[in-house]
């Protein structure tokens, strides 16, 4: 059978002109490269080199052959470039954005996991309540909320609603009870904030029960909210994704139903393709469905 790597010995002896100058040319030993072309010869049934005391003469069927050679060695060397690049692009950093109640109260632990699952992934997390331009390149994945079509060139996969309501701490709720309507709400320590559109957002919603007079502290972030609601202070608006599967936290009311915003996970056009990109989305993707799906978040 025909070992293509024969063909490397056979263009090193053309271009050479001996056994000599290819070893030296492959670094390997004369005896080698002779063994390599006469086990080519016999398995193509052909006599490649005329051997002369001058060196290795290519014969009329070598040289019919000769461009065909270099074009099977031009396309192995594409391949292993080609693999060496792609298992490059599989490590190295993916910028992952979103609001840091996400980071924190969800993504922490599951990057945990892609950790041990593939370790030369490096996550680089983006926190800021600012919305990074993924089509200049600000971050490669974003976990965003929005009721709104995506810009040009950005693709991405649904997760489920982003339904956000009122919880507090089963400690807070054993200390002070749980209110059961809206008048019992306002006796009850409000946790307010979360900065940016969520404040403006959580703000309305607390306009709307008539709560905002009961805010008790507020948090410049939306990971204040989720510690100070742990801890016990007071209750506060989160996310459902998160809160429904912490077993510290309790809801006080049902999510609003004409909420119409989702959770997606997003990258762009530019960098959908990268492997590593394509591994942590497919990873979140399939976590993250998971826990919507078991929270009955799905609609």
């Amino acid at each position: 059978m025909l070992d293509w790597n024969d063909l490397r010995y056979f263009l090193a002896v053309a271009d050479g002109g001996s056994t000599l100058a290819a070893g030296k040319a492959l670094r390997v030993s004369q005896t080698t490269v002779a063994r390599r072309i006469a086990a080519l010869e016999e398995a193509l049934g052909l006599a490649l080199f005329d051997r002369r005391q001058s060196g290795y003469e290519i014969t009329p069927a070598g040289a019919m052959l000769i461009d065909q050679a270099r074009t099977v060695a031009e396309t192995a060397r594409a391949f292993e470039q080609s693999a060496a690049a792609e298992a490059r692009d599989a490590g190295g950093a993916v910028r992952v954005t979103t609001e840091d109640v996400y980071a924190d109260g969800l993504l922490s632990a599951l990057f945990a996991e892609l950790h041990e699952l593939h370790p030369d992934i490096v996550i680089q997390i983006d926190a800021n309540r600012a919305l990074r331009d993924l089509g200049a390149g600000e971050a490669d994945i974003a976990l965003r909320a929005t009721s709104s079509e995506a810009p040009a060139g950005v693709v991405g996969r649904r997760i489920c609603r982003d339904d956000w309501t009122l919880y507090c701490s089963k400690t807070y709720a054993d200390r002070h009870g749980v209110p059961r309507n809206k008048d019992e709400l306002r006796r009850h320590a409000i946790v307010g904030g979360g900065g940016g559109s969520l404040w403006r957002h959580y703000q309305a919603f607390l306009q709307r029960y008539d709560l905002e007079d009961s805010v008790a502290i507020h948090q410049a972030t939306s990971t204040g909210l989720l510690t100070s609601i742990r801890s016990g202070f007071g209750i506060g608006v989160l996310p459902s994704i998160v809160a429904e599967g912490d077993p510290s936290l309790m809801r006080i009311l049902p999510p609003m139903k004409d909420n119409r915003r989702d959770l997606w996970l997003l990258t762009h056009d530019r960098v959908k393709r990268s492997a590593k990109v394509r591994t942590v989305i497919d990873f979140l993707y399939e976590r993250l469905r998971t826990k919507a799906s078991a929270l009955n978040l799905d609609g």
